[in-house]
This record gives C-alpha cells, structure tokens and sequence, in this order.
C-alpha cells in the first residue's frame, strides 16, 4: 500500500497489542475499527494522528487549554469529510506501514484532507514535534519507546 500524507487511514489492531501503550486510543466498543488517522510520511517514519466525532468533549478541552495557555495547537477542530472533526495531533503516534490496515473510504473514494487543512496540521504537527527535541513533550503516547519497538519488528 502506497501511503500518502494527508490521507484518512485505519491501523491494524495487531498494531495496539504490540504497543500496549495505554495511552494510544482504545478500540470502539461493538466491533467497529479503531478511529481514522490522518497520515504523515516523514522519511522511513509514518505518523498517524487521531480523528474523533466526539468534538464537544475536545471544544471543552481546547477552551480549558486557551484559558491556560491563550492559545491550543494541539486539538483542532476543522471539518474532515463535510463532518465537525477532532484532530487529535497530541495522541499522534509513529507506526510502519505494515500496520496500515486501509485506506478510508467515503463516497467510494479514498479520504483525504484540503490542502489547506493537511498544511495547518502538518504545521502544528512539526511545532510540536520542535518542543519535543527541545524537551517539551506534549506527545500522550511514548513516542520514543514506540520507535525504539518498531526499529525492533523493521
């Protein structure tokens, strides 16, 4: 599968139970996948960051946060598939495109995001990933400890 940048994908459980990261987003009850994940190919790195439908529970959060902080890069709320959608670039993670399990389809089509909507993430995404080598971690998984996994299953 040739991953994209920008496009709405699902991981495979398989995935999760390697990781066992609590901090990863849990598995929807009743059988159905896992959130969607926007993608990012950064070199041999793929990143995946969460979408989620629950956008009230993240406008309380973000309004929390800007209270604090005057201003939240990590929760967007944006349109994604003509829906109000959370992205989640706080609970994003890195995977290997072995634990893709496929592409999002709406109306027949592979999803992805606008062009301006992908570089507002990808923007947020390298801001935030700036503080982590600078020691600000506000990455919820351990990122660090899932990449050391993965260069061990490459």
């Amino acid at each position: 599968m040739k991953l994209q940048t920008g496009y709405i994908y699902h991981i495979k459980d398989e995935f999760f139970n390697i990781m066992d990261d609590k901090n990863l987003m849990m598995n929807h009850e009743r059988g159905r996948k896992r959130p969607t994940y926007f993608a990012i190919k950064d070199k041999n790195i793929l990143w995946f960051i969460p979408l989620s439908s629950k956008v009230d529970k993240y406008k309380r959060i973000i309004d929390k946060k800007i209270k604090r902080y005057g201003f939240c890069n990590t929760i967007l709320i944006r349109n994604v598939i003509s829906k109000p959608c959370a992205i989640l670039l706080q609970n994003a993670f890195p995977t290997l495109e072995k634990y893709i399990d496929h592409v999002h389809i709406a109306n027949f089509v592979p999803t992805k995001v606008s062009a301006k909507l992908k570089e507002e993430i990808l923007h947020n995404f390298k801001y935030i990933m700036k503080l982590k080598k600078k020691g600000i971690n506000l990455f919820f998984a351990d990122i660090d400890k899932i990449l050391e996994k993965l260069n061990q299953l490459k």
